[in-house]
């Protein structure tokens, strides 16, 4: 199985754990938890896990099932966000954190 065979398999079942969201929604998310991400075209999972030096957030988007995955990950102390957002305002994507919660809301125009 190839590498991306491997990746979309993994995204698939994670997928198949997320829910789904809308433009402009935010929705907390528990450890270990996926949750799917629809930006335009570009789509794919979030999730975190939590660890010694913070929450370690893996976010792995493509675009169109063709599209070559693309993984980021960044590890969020509390009031940290991280902010991906795709060209020519098809949508962004912000993941924050506040204490122990992490928020995932996707937009058409998230403010810096």
């Amino acid at each position: 199985m190839s590498i991306r065979s491997t990746v979309l398999a993994a995204a698939f079942t994670l997928v198949s754990l997320g829910v789904s969201l809308g433009a402009a929604q935010a929705r907390g998310l528990r450890p270990i938890e996926a949750q799917s991400i629809h930006l335009g075209n570009v789509s794919g999972v979030a999730y975190y896990t939590v660890e010694p030096n913070g929450y370690r957030v893996v976010t792995t988007l493509a675009q169109g099932e063709a599209g070559t995955p693309v993984r980021f990950v960044s590890v969020l102390a509390p009031g940290q966000r991280a902010l991906l957002s795709t060209p020519n305002q098809a949508g962004a994507l912000e993941i924050s954190r506040n204490g122990d919660s992490v928020t995932v809301r996707t937009s058409g125009a998230l403010s810096n």
